[in-house]
């Protein structure tokens, strides 16, 4: 009876499971990816299909096109919902197992709401397409709706669009939103101005942009400004409701609140019995395997790790690259039968942020950029990181398009079953 080959599970489809999985291509090895969605997606541009500057199709590519040449990798569509560890198999929703020799866990990072889950109802987050397309639909009903609306409270409640949480995502939202109400306001709505968008940013914190060069989250906290976004600082959120959002001393009426304030981990801490920090990240040994699990590795967004400076390891996406090839490395290494310690590593390339559509912060450590100069890098940087050439082309001409004209293509409201649905009205009733 032939032996089989190593058998690699890969649990997710990102950014970590996908490098992961990439890295193993000459190996000897049989490679199963499980992902409860067909395909990849790019968060970091997916506030843009929330604001329609671009399409779902622009940021997500299905998994299975893009591991087609390589012919060790099965690709799985499932739902995980556990690990036995002592059989060494995945547990799947319909009951089916999955049995492994290595098993990379890659699921990524769901919303976090600090123990209000019931916030969630009225801010949602931002974490996959389907968010992205509700989000731009929740936005472009509130002008349809404002536009219809004669009582003027409810209307300033239609046009106010709060974004909780001042990282990133949270300053490119609320950038975008901007640009999109008044790309989409002016000379279209015959009864709306957009003087009378209003965006409100609300950051717990000291200041925007918390893990940037404090000058570049000076030149930020200006930059919002002056576009006419509101941001309130050190003010924690105390409630959210359908009403609004209160925070501090202070309650803002609005009819849509988007989260951008935290993430857990998904559940694999609950899967391997082991004991997650406050987010539910596993704390990873130095080679990131899970403690105590030397054949399972943790990496993204579920992984606790650390760097040689102490400071964590951030949840960004070159992160997640790098600890994939890392794990594709030491999985060959030990096929070989070489089990020499080998410590991951973390290379910081940098942080980015956009605040317009020609404006950024880049803080690459040792040179750091500001303004328009700065948002043709961060293009540049998004762009080459895509992973296909067509994509990089359309995203391109999008970019130029909305650039030149401040036009975007993708403001479609869809609604399912148009009989069964009141759109405008789910608005109001809010």
């Amino acid at each position: 009876m032939a032996l089989h080959k190593h058998r690699v599970v890969i649990i997710g489809g990102g950014f970590g499971g996908l490098a992961t999985a990439k890295a193993l291509a000459r190996a000897d090895v049989e490679i199963t990816l499980i992902d409860r969605r067909n395909h990849h997606l790019f968060q970091p541009l997916l506030y843009q299909v929330a604001t329609a500057a671009l399409s779902p199709s622009e940021v997500a590519w299905p998994i299975r096109h893009l591991l087609r040449r390589q012919a060790n990798v099965r690709v799985l569509m499932g739902t995980v919902v556990g690990v036995d560890k002592a059989a060494r198999a995945v547990l799947l929703e319909d009951g089916a197992r999955q049995p492994y020799d290595t098993l990379v866990l890659a699921t990524g990072a769901q919303h976090a709401y600090f123990g209000h889950d019931e916030w969630e109802e009225h801010a949602p987050g931002l974490k996959t397409v389907e968010d992205a397309t509700a989000i731009r639909r929740k936005l472009l009903l509130a002008l349809e709706a404002a536009e219809r609306e004669t009582d003027a409270e409810r209307r300033r409640a239609l046009l106010t669009f709060a974004i909780i949480g001042g990282g990133p995502t949270g300053v490119e939202m609320a950038g975008a939103i901007v640009e999109l109400g008044r790309a989409s306001i002016r000379g279209q709505f015959n009864t709306l101005s957009p003087d009378d968008l209003r965006v409100v940013l609300i950051e717990g914190g000291k200041r925007v942009l918390p893990n940037f060069y404090s000058e570049l989250s000076a030149y930020t906290l200006d930059a919002l400004k002056r576009m006419g976004v509101g941001v309130e600082l050190g003010k924690p959120v105390s409630a959210v409701d359908a009403e609004g959002v209160t925070y501090g001393d202070r309650h803002v009426a609005t009819r849509t609140v988007i989260w951008a304030a935290g993430v857990a981990a998904s559940p694999v801490a609950k899967w391997l019995g082991i004991e997650g920090d406050r987010a539910g990240r596993i704390k990873v040994e130095p080679d990131l395997s899970a403690p105590g699990l030397p054949d399972v590795f943790v990496i993204g967004d579920a992984a606790s790790a650390v760097r040689d400076n102490g400071k964590p390891v951030p949840g960004v996406a070159p992160a997640a690259k790098q600890m994939g090839r890392h794990v594709a490395r030491l999985i060959q290494r030990r096929i070989g039968g070489d089990t020499t310690p080998l410590p991951f590593a973390y290379k910081h390339d940098g942080d980015l942020a956009t605040i317009g559509k020609s404006s950024a912060v880049i803080d690459f450590g040792w040179i750091k950029l500001k303004g328009w100069f700065a948002w043709w890098v961060w293009g540049l940087a998004h762009i080459y990181f895509l992973v296909e050439t067509r994509t990089r082309i359309f995203i391109t001409m999008s970019w130029l398009w909305i650039y030149l004209t401040g036009q975007r293509s993708s403001r479609l409201i869809t609604h399912g079953d148009a009989t069964k649905t009141r759109p405008l009205e789910e608005v109001n009733d809010n």
